[in-house]
């Protein structure tokens, strides 16, 4: 993996576009996700449509892709009747396709690239609540300490650690005993990067009401590891405020990535709602105005929106704001 300080100081000195969303855009491809593993069946039984979608987002302009391991966990694959070592080839698979796209990417390019304009690969870690699959990453309500959920996310977390992946991308946290755990995997790994991107119920609060401002500060002054702070799987309309507060709390790069507008319905287990992208898109720049320094989007978005994203980037990159 990359040195963290490395990281930070790539991440603050241009704005980078994230890919778009995974899951939902394989969905929008043919693919069946509506079992518990989610995007990873689509790993386990077509690898090369993960493959392909990274190497569509890296054509779309993507300067960092996300693995397909945020639903894939030892436990949860265990309950799906898989062994303890097809879960550990899952995840080096998750890693290794997402390598392969971006080979296939940089071997098409007329140049060779700088090594700090090479596109970035981040292992995805998602929340407790998405391998239980039911919903509860947009409430937090798990039942279980810190403790308990640190040693869900352990394993995980060191097998991907040894993957070429550059840092650790974790993601939609929207309870503060799930921060903490977090906080203490990352003092055990400190010379892991990783960032941590948190999804709020509005701007201001996590999903089970905690200060977004209070889940923020430990990580700032904390674990010198993280590498940016920030916020996803939320609608662009709260993000704007949930962007502010994070600026207030912290001078690490700021990450947002939102949803397309629509939200999940776990009980019937469809999106319900309007995609309202074009007022993501609308706001984005005052976004970067505001310090966001990696944008990109969650589920529903696709490669469409990540070129958007590319061309308003690389005109703010011409002109950074102050």
């Amino acid at each position: 993996m990359q040195d963290p300080q490395k990281l930070i100081e790539r991440f603050k000195s241009r704005v980078h576009v994230l890919d778009g969303g995974l899951a939902t855009e394989l969905e929008k491809r043919g693919h069946d996700i509506s079992g518990k593993l989610w995007s990873a069946k689509v790993l386990l039984e077509d690898p090369g449509a993960i493959e392909q979608l990274h190497y569509d987002y890296l054509k779309a302009g993507a300067d960092i892709i996300i693995t397909s391991s945020y639903q894939l966990t030892f436990q949860g694959m265990k309950q799906a009747g898989y062994t303890h070592e097809q879960a550990e080839d899952a995840l080096w698979k998750s890693v290794e396709v997402a390598v392969k796209a971006r080979k296939r990417y940089l071997g098409e390019l007329d140049e060779d690239l700088p090594e700090d304009r090479k596109p970035l690969i981040a292992a995805s870690i998602g929340p407790y609540g998405a391998y239980l699959a039911d919903g509860s990453e947009y409430t937090g309500n798990y039942g279980l300490s810190s403790d308990q959920l640190a040693e869900f996310h352990r394993e995980r977390f060191e097998f991907l650690v040894r993957t070429e992946a550059d840092f650790i991308a974790i993601e939609t946290i929207p309870t503060a005993v799930e921060c903490e755990a977090f906080f203490e995997l990352l003092r055990e790994h400190r010379n892991t990067p990783a960032w941590l991107s948190y999804t709020c119920e509005t701007g201001v609060v996590l999903r089970d009401g905690t200060e977004l401002a209070e889940a923020i500060k430990p990580f700032n002054t904390g674990p010198r590891n993280v590498v940016a702070i920030g916020l996803n799987c939320m609608h662009g309309f709260h993000m704007t405020g949930s962007i502010a507060t994070t600026r207030d709390q912290t001078d690490k790069p700021i990450v947002a990535y939102p949803n397309s507008g629509e939200v999940w319905d776990a009980e019937s287990r469809c999106w319900i709602g309007r995609d309202d992208l074009d007022y993501v898109y609308s706001v984005s720049k005052s976004w970067v105005s505001m310090g966001v320094r990696v944008i990109g989007g969650c589920c529903r978005t696709g490669p469409e929106h990540i070129a958007q994203l590319r061309a308003l980037v690389d005109e703010l990159n011409q002109s950074p704001p102050c």
